[in-house]
């Protein structure tokens, strides 16, 4: 068979299923699919703000129930500082509140403390001579009554 300048028929099928597929869409196939997609879109933001509004309205009154529980908690539970001042007569569980100690602590550790405390509370250092004074006071109670 001679080649007329055109591919033959066999060739054209042996490489059909290589070669791409041109699909023409009509303009109404893909106003269709557009019109499909754009409702499942209006849907799911319709779907969202229906699930936003019934957890707003759900929130409201557990909001209120946790605020209010929030409120009858002590604020002293959530800080690890002691609220409150000074007494008038110092106490062995005042001194050791001041110096960070347990109340039957040891001179060695009475002294630890009150070193770590006044080197960070030194009037020299810009510390208060009020709050120096109740550290060494505190230091002298708890030495005083350690026999150790």
């Amino acid at each position: 068979m001679a080649n007329t300048g055109g591919a033959s028929v066999d060739e054209m099928m042996r490489y059909a299923e290589y070669s791409p597929r041109i699909t023409v869409r009509s303009d109404a196939e893909i106003d269709r699919r557009l019109g499909g997609a754009l409702i499942a879109v209006g849907l799911g933001v319709a779907a969202a703000g229906f699930a936003g509004r019934y957890a707003f309205q759900l929130w409201k009154p557990l909001g209120q129930v946790f605020s209010e529980t929030v409120k009858k908690m002590p604020t002293s539970a959530f800080s690890s500082y002691y609220k409150g001042g000074f007494e008038q007569k110092m106490s062995r569980r005042e001194a050791s509140l001041i110096l960070g100690i347990s109340p039957a602590a040891t001179k060695a550790k009475v002294r630890e403390s009150h070193r770590r405390i006044m080197v960070l509370n030194h009037p020299d250092k810009g510390g208060s001579p009020y709050l120096a004074a109740k550290i060494n006071e505190a230091k002298d109670l708890m030495e005083k009554e350690t026999r150790r």
